[in-house]
């Protein structure tokens, strides 16, 4: 899997969270979206491994996590997160709602508010999650 692949799978999985909220499916739409950002996030990650290049262990590691938090960090993005934060109150707190995503969720029932909400913060065209990260990948 490449950066590309990991590009379009987050394009999809926003295609397919979408399409399960209008369906009602609000707790399987809450558990993909939360695979969008992680997919992007491991895009960026992808973006700055270098040919030939042999890669650290603990970043190897780290970038099979499906943590966003720890994902963010290991893509390099963590300072200008918190300067797009300082920049966007609307992009901090779309930020805010996403980072408390986990793997966990599919473990969960989401209401579709939640659902709704969290696809919100993550495809906001303008102080998206996702907006932000496309520039970064």
């Amino acid at each position: 899997m490449d950066r590309r692949d990991l590009q379009g799978l987050a394009k999809v999985r926003l295609k397919e969270a979408r399409v399960l909220l209008r369906a009602g499916l609000s707790d399987g739409a809450y558990y993909l979206a939360g695979y969008t950002v992680e997919c992007a996030l491991k895009a960026c990650i992808a973006k700055g491994t270098q040919r030939h290049e042999f890669p650290e262990k603990k970043k190897v590691e780290s970038s099979h996590s499906h943590n966003l938090r720890e994902l963010i960090k290991v893509a390099g993005l963590e300072e200008a997160r918190i300067e797009q934060a300082g920049r966007s109150p609307e992009f901090r707190a779309n930020w805010d709602v996403v980072q408390s995503w986990s793997e966990q969720s599919r473990y969960r029932k989401h209401p579709p508010d939640a659902a709704r909400g969290l696809l919100n913060a993550i495809g906001d065209r303008r102080h998206g999650v996702i907006s932000w990260i496309r520039l970064h990948w």
